[in-house]
């Protein structure tokens, strides 16, 4: 009916509904009605609409859109996608699908086009009004302009500025009164040195904001609508690192390149900045296995490796990987912690080997803090495992997939678009395959995998909304077991600090666009106050380790600073970034 109503007073929207909702098949819906009245009135397939979406997703929406309307996947190289538009040109389809890459390309041959409906899936990928898909896209000329995404907020609320500037340029002024009237406000309030003043006025700014768009976004939730879908559980299992993580851990602190990044943060140096991302990429690989860091070549490297590895000395760089690898699982906490879930999961055999180690599961290096339910018992599980680095994904395949033989499918960036689809449905339709393992970046978005009911994050990204839609594609429309959600963390660690981070930029976005734009009533500022205070963090506990844990601490102290007064920028805009480090 929202969409209706958009449709008939020329308007155009958010569709925000929580994720697994059906926003695709709304979206048909709504497309298949305008078409038909189009054809109607003008005669033959009527005026033809537009859909772009993450490459991974075109297959599945033009699966999806075949049976009312007349898709054609716009896809392939640049002499594939010129033939497609001969094909196009020639008449007998009425909606194209293309992947945002495609309309950046091929923006020159779309833009003189008129279009029904513009239909923009997961829709925040335009929240960088800077980048060229973001600026090519607002170049499309539509009669109805539609957004899809649960996360229209993800970082900042500068990015409802872009999606807005989209759907009605203008509507919430430029994007310097934008600034100076919304994001300034709520960017200063969170900074807890700032007096009641400043509260007062980011209170304000959110609110004034949220009652703006309230009209245009319409935000359902899971429990509002779907009240018979099952639970999801998350779980927390947290581990404690190895101690050869530990002493590499600790090398780092000491290191010439803590001591940059330390430097940076007191004298904001742009040109120390990359130091910053680089030593923030080498702690999360250290996290999640030692190999992907160690380097025999450093002495520092070798006397951790000789000193920690049962193995004994190895010969040169190759020596060492063939040690790391036979002891991996001892050096991995969250790859043991992880063959402990699929044991759990009655999935993959490691010879008796899995409980044989420790007496109480999660490999001996972990403990787990959850929101209610139980874990997983009994067979017919199937698992998704999620990882930021397919290096990552590389070495959960060699040392717990293959050794447990384990049925599994990969999903990454080394899949071609056009064949991701394909590989979800494979999973989907085959329950001999126990496991598909994903990176965040390609599997979190649009896929429907309702098939698994175990989720295991390896990894975690600074943006809480790609775990949330990761997580979210099982726990969706058509589920019908509950969805138990493992987060693998590594205790006192760079870890805690992103979860720290994920907290915050939820309540931003919980702030401006909630479930109260189901209605028009007014919103309830004062549980906004919450937002703009200072979190506290619950203690953690000590690591185990040799007692000389002070150069770790000061590391994570440094961190802290680092990144709880700042926004992470995707765009990588160093400059900015380090600019804010000591605001």
């Amino acid at each position: 009916n929202w969409l209706a109503f958009l449709r008939r007073f020329g308007l155009h929207g958010v569709l925000a509904d929580d994720m697994g909702l059906g926003k695709t098949l709304q979206a048909i819906a709504i497309m298949a009605a305008a078409s038909a009245d189009s054809a109607s009135e003008d005669g033959g397939l009527g005026m033809p609409s537009l859909i772009a979406c993450p490459p991974t997703l075109v297959g599945h929406w033009a699966s999806e859109i075949s049976a009312v309307l007349r898709p054609l996947c716009y896809e392939g190289t640049s002499a594939e996608r010129q033939s497609l538009q001969r094909t196009w040109e020639a008449g007998g389809h009425n909606v194209i699908v293309m992947s945002y890459e495609s309309c950046r390309a091929d923006i020159a041959w779309l833009e003189p086009k008129r279009w029904l409906y513009a239909v923009l899936d997961e829709g925040h990928i335009i929240r960088n009004a800077k980048t060229k898909v973001s600026q090519s896209v607002k170049r499309l000329i539509a009669r109805h302009r539609l957004v899809l995404t649960g996360t229209p907020i993800q970082n900042d609320v500068l990015e409802l500025w872009s999606i807005f500037d989209y759907l009605m340029p203008g509507f919430l002024g430029s994007e310097k009164d934008f600034n100076a009237r919304f994001r300034r406000a709520v960017q200063a309030a969170k900074v807890s040195k700032k007096g009641a003043r400043e509260l007062e006025q980011g209170l304000l700014a959110a609110d004034s904001l949220h009652k703006a768009v309230m009209p245009f976004v319409l935000r359902r939730t899971k429990d509002q609508v779907l009240k018979e879908l099952p639970p999801k559980v998350i779980q927390d299992v947290y581990c404690t690192m190895s101690p050869l993580q530990m002493a590499l851990y600790e090398q780092f602190s000491r290191s010439n390149t803590a001591t940059e990044i330390r430097e940076t943060v007191s004298s904001v140096s742009s040109e120390s900045a990359p130091h910053v991302f680089q030593a923030l990429l080498y702690l999360r690989k250290l996290c999640s296995h030692p190999s992907l860091v160690a380097d025999p070549s450093v002495p520092e490297h070798r006397e951790a490796l000789t000193r920690h590895c049962r193995g004994g000395s190895g010969e040169g760089s190759e020596g060492w990987e063939g040690v790391l690898q036979a002891e991996s699982l001892t050096h991995a906490p969250k790859l043991s912690a992880l063959r402990d879930i699929l044991c759990q999961c009655q999935i993959g055999s490691w010879g008796g080997n899995a409980d044989s180690e420790d007496e109480g599961g999660w490999g001996g290096h972990a403990d787990s803090e959850d929101e209610g339910g139980e874990g997983p018992a009994g067979p017919g599980h199937r698992v998704l495992v999620f990882a930021q680095l397919r290096s990552l994904l590389d070495l959960v395949e060699r040392d717990v997939m293959v050794p447990g033989g384990v049925s599994f499918l990969r999903l990454d960036g080394s899949v071609p678009a056009s064949k991701r689809f394909q590989v979800a449905q494979r999973f989907n339709a085959d329950p001999t395959i126990e496991v598909l393992l994903l990176t965040t970046g390609v599997g979190s978005l649009g896929l429907n995998l309702t098939s698994a009911d175990t989720v295991v994050f390896l990894e975690h990204d600074w943006n809480p909304q790609k775990d949330l839609q990761a997580m979210d594609r099982a726990h969706r429309l058509g589920q019908k077991r509950t969805v138990n959600v493992y987060r693998l963390l590594m205790r006192d660690t760079l870890e805690e600090k992103i979860m720290g981070m994920q907290r915050f930029k939820l309540d931003v976005a919980g702030a401006v666009v909630n479930t109260d734009n189901v209605s028009l009533k007014s919103m309830d500022t004062a549980q906004l106050l919450d937002l703009f205070g200072p979190t506290k963090a619950p203690p953690a506990k000590a690591p185990a380790g040799d007692g000389k844990g002070k150069g770790l601490k000061a590391m994570l102290a440094g961190l802290e600073e680092l990144w709880d007064e700042s926004q992470y920028a995707e765009e990588f805009s160093l400059e900015g970034f380090v600019g804010k480090l000591n605001k």
